[in-house]
């Protein structure tokens, strides 16, 4: 299947999702899954270049389902998931104008010699 744009995604989502009643249950739902989602991703990720084992079929289901629940945050805040990700953007173009550098990243508090 493929999604034509993100306002279809998160309504596509949002069919597929658990209906809840309390809407704190709601929001920890999604953010804890969201989390458990990035989790499963990072893992396969270091089993895929840490030891050899191809894990790329999980990185990309993990990707989808930490996206998922993405969207069902937007979803459960009435936010556009576009417009969330423009915003980003935008924050980041304004942080590195001239695109990413160490040294800039440096004037911004990171030192990536460090790291």
């Amino acid at each position: 299947m493929k999604i034509k744009n993100l306002k279809e995604y998160q309504k596509l989502c949002k069919k597929t999702a658990q209906k809840f009643k309390d809407k704190e249950k709601e929001i920890m739902t999604w953010g804890l899954g969201i989390a458990g989602e990035a989790g499963d991703l990072a893992g396969c990720i270091k089993k895929t270049f840490s030891h050899k084992n191809d894990q790329k079929a999980g990185i990309r289901e993990n990707l989808g389902d930490t996206l998922w629940y993405a969207a069902m945050i937007c979803n459960f805040f009435e936010w556009d998931f576009n417009e969330v990700l423009g915003e980003n953007v935008e924050k980041l173009k304004k942080r590195y104008p001239q695109g990413f550098t160490k040294k800039a990243a440096k004037r911004k508090g990171i030192d990536w010699n460090e790291r």
